[in-house]
This record gives C-alpha cells, sequence and structure tokens, in this order.
C-alpha cells in the first residue's frame, strides 16, 4: 500500500501565498474537517524560550484554522507544553494574538484519561484530544537532543497532560525503545489525524529548544504521521538506528515507517536543500537526573504561577 506526502516550498512566513498553500495541503491530504465537527489543532509549544524557532509558527496555526474555519469546524487550539499551560505559551509564542480575531478557543490539553500502554502501564492523555471528531496535528521540524528529530509523530506526546510527560522520562527514559513505543501508543488511541509538518525555517544542530535556525521552506501533509516523518527522516540521510521512534515504528511494522511506500504527488524531497542540516549523533538519555527533573517542574510551575491568569 503507498501512503502520499504532499510537499510544497514557502520560503518565508510573511509570504501571501500561506493561507492557499495550507489549504491546499490539507486538502490535499485529506483533512475531513466539516461543518460542526469538534477539531482539535495541536501544535508544538514546547517552553517559554526561543519560541520563534521552537514553537509552530503562528501564522502556520492561524493558517490551518482559517482552512478550518471555512469549512464550518469548530475549532480549538491546545497543547500541553513542558513548562506552564497550553493558553500561556500560546500567549508567549504569539499564537494568542495570531488568532485574535478568530472564533478559535485556545487553551490546554488536561483532564487527562488513562490509555494502556503496549508494554504495561497507563498514561494519561487529554479528554480533549481523546473525544476530538478529528486532530490537525501542527508539528514544527526540529533536531531534538534525545530522540534525534521531533516531527509530526512526536508532536503527539503533547496531548499526554502535563507533568505525566516529565514522570514518563523518569520511569520509561531508561529502555528508548519502550518510550518510543510509549508515544507510539498515545498516537494509536488518539482520533483520526492530518498532520501538517512547519519546516519553513526548522532548527538544527540542537533541540527541541535550543538549537540553530535552518532555512528549509518546506512545508508537509499527509493523513500518516509515520509517514510524514520518514519522508524526513529519509531526506536527511539518517537510518532508523538514529531515531528511536523511526526504529519503534518499523519494529512494529507501522504503514509509511518504510520510505519505499511512500510516493509525492507534489514536490519531491529532493527538491528541498538539506546540506548542513546537522543532527546530533549522539542522544542525550530521556531520564533526567534527579536534579534537572525537579528543576523542570519548578520552573513549570514559575511560569504557570508568574505568567498565568
Amino acid at each position: 500500500m503507498s501512503h502520499s506526502v504532499f510537499l510544497s516550498r514557502l520560503d518565508h512566513y510573511d509570504d501571501p501565498g500561506l493561507d492557499a498553500a495550507v489549504a491546499a495541503l490539507l486538502d490535499r491530504a485529506g483533512c475531513p474537517a466539516g461543518r460542526g465537527s469538534r477539531v482539535l489543532v495541536k501544535p508544538n509549544l514546547v517552553a517559554p524560550r526561543n519560541t520563534a524557532l521552537s514553537c509552530t509558527s503562528p501564522a502556520v496555526v492561524r493558517a490551518i484554522c482559517l482552512f478550518l474555519l471555512d469549512k464550518g469546524a469548530q475549532v480549538t487550539v491546545a497543547d500541553s507544553p513542558a513548562f506552564g499551560t497550553g493558553r500561556i505559551m500560546a500567549r508567549l509564542a504569539g499564537l494568542t494574538d495570531a488568532l485574535a480575531d478568530l472564533p478559535v478557543a485556545v487553551c490546554n490539553l488536561d483532564n487527562p484519561r488513562a490509555i494502556a500502554l503496549a508494554g504495561g502501564g497507563s498514561i494519561g492523555v487529554s479528554r480533549l484530544a481523546l473525544e476530538a471528531d478529528h486532530i490537525v496535528n501542527a508539528a514544527r521540524l526540529k533536531c531534538h537532543d534525545q530522540m534525534g528529530l521531533t516531527l509530526a509523530v512526536k508532536n503527539c506526546f503533547g496531548c499526554v497532560c502535563g507533568f505525566r510527560k516529565s514522570v514518563a522520562h523518569q520511569t520509561l527514559g531508561k529502555d528508548d525503545r519502550r518510550f518510543a513505543g510509549m508515544i507510539l501508543d498515545v498516537l494509536a488511541a488518539l482520533p483520526p489525524s492530518t498532520s501538517l509538518l512547519d519546516g519553513v525555517v526548522a532548527m538544527h544542530k540542537a533541540g527541541p529548544v535550543g538549537g540553530d535556525s535552518f532555512v528549509l521552506g518546506l512545508l508537509g501533509a499527509a493523513a500518516n504521521p509515520v509517514a510524514l516523518d520518514t519522508a524526513i527522516y529519509t531526506r536527511l540521510g539518517l537510518a532508523p538506528d538514529r531515531i528511536p521512534l523511526w526504529q519503534a515504528a518499523r519494529e512494529r511494522g507501522l504503514p509509511g515507517s518504510d520510505a519505499a511506500t511512500i510516493d509525492y504527488p507534489l514536490c519531491a524531497p529532493g527538491d528541498f536543500a538539506t546540506e548542513g542540516f546537522v543532527v546530533n549523533p549522539r542522544l542525550a538519555p530521556l531520564a533526567f537526573e534527579t536534579g534537572r527533573f525537579l528543576r523542570g517542574r519548578w520552573r513549570s510551575l514559575l511560569v504557570t504561577l508568574g505568567r498565568g491568569r
């Protein structure tokens, strides 16, 4: 079975063709949003640092919302960031201002419901995500110190509520395959989705917050997030053993994890220049050392108390 990945070139976020490009990609990827459907737009709102590069571009999220509203959907934009809440991070990243004139709710992915994990145990995933009719998964193309890259599949980890993500790092992080499997379990529990990858300006060398910019000029979309990620891994010349999520997806035989099964009806991956894009060859441990874990929870509390309303 073939899996279509739709790629489009856009050189900068203030391009007047951005809205049309995003709409065309979502349409070609088969986004089923219709009148009255409850659609969650799930951006990457990771932390209140380097937000112009670490978070999904507000211009891209706005373009997604315009497409959905034009279809008559009821749109909510939400995330559960590493620090603070989705509403706080949306404001800090400029997303609240970008959506101010649209009938769109901006909120936090909270109110967890336990989903079972294939490796045993469970994890709390937001009911808002689980009960949506459809999700538009709006990821930012970035390197990730612990996972190699964070793309469409990794972005779904943000549907896990609050501190449970940090706890998962501590409890599952000693085995990168088990941690990757947990993220695939979260993806499997979510409603159907369409993924839109923001790679207009990507992050390389480090991440998910402290890397450098790399102007890639890429927007991508697919009904299958695994296929979309595989397309990017392949274009960057990576092997599955470099990327825990890709390796776990291949071990499970997930559709789209084999590059040979992907087709490109629009631009081809080779149309995008990736020379000089650096993915760190050595991954950092997934489990945080105790001091870093406690400092992270304290910083999250400070963001919430100091900036929240």
